[in-house]
């Protein structure tokens, strides 16, 4: 059984600063950058998602903006690919499924911005296509949300969210779980 890392979206938009500022994405980008040196040591496939909008009313990812750049810590290395989207699912219009195929992928480790949104449609679409999904949930953030005119903390978000597809998609761990895990099979 060969595992992928896939990183979404951690890009400098969701970080303080940016149009799109996530609760805890500092911390979220920490533990993606323990997993993402672990996956390199182990040469185990890597893939980085940058999400660029073309919509005209974009308010964050816009290109032209340096809020599109990878945020530093989780920097692609000239080998690693990176996938370019337009929609939340980061296999719509994209070759990922393409790229995970040829690498021989049947278990996808999930990190990522923003849980409510790609990260929960791009877990989604790889559990349909047939993949073993996992998520590191302190490697992920999310925003609050205004819904009935009540706004929802980002915690609660976040929690909704993963409690959701850790009911029947995926596997939701923490960041040192999966280190203590990856170190018994290394």
């Amino acid at each position: 059984m060969s595992t992928a890392l896939i990183l979404i979206d951690i890009q400098k938009d969701y970080f303080p600063g940016g149009r799109m500022e996530l609760a805890g994405s500092v911390e979220a980008a920490g533990a993606a950058a323990r997993l993402l040196v672990e996956f390199r040591k182990a040469s185990w496939p890597i893939i980085h998602i940058q999400h660029i909008a073309v919509q005209p009313a974009a308010t964050f990812f816009v290109p032209g903006t340096t809020g599109l750049d990878i945020y530093p810590s989780v920097t692609p290395l000239a080998d690693e690919p990176i996938i370019t989207k337009h929609y939340p699912n980061s296999f719509r219009d994209t070759d990922l499924l393409e790229k995970i195929r040829c690498a021989g992928v049947d278990s996808i480790l999930f990190c990522g911005m923003m849980t409510s949104m790609c990260v929960d449609a791009t877990v989604r679409a790889a559990f349909d296509l047939g993949f073993t999904c996992t998520i590191a949930h302190d490697a992920c953030a999310a925003p609050n949300l205004t819904f009935n005119g009540e706004i929802i903390p980002a915690h609660q978000v976040h929690g909704s969210f993963l409690a959701a597809l850790g009911a029947v998609y995926s596997k939701i761990r923490t960041t040192d779980d999966i280190l203590e895990g990856l170190a018994a099979v290394s």
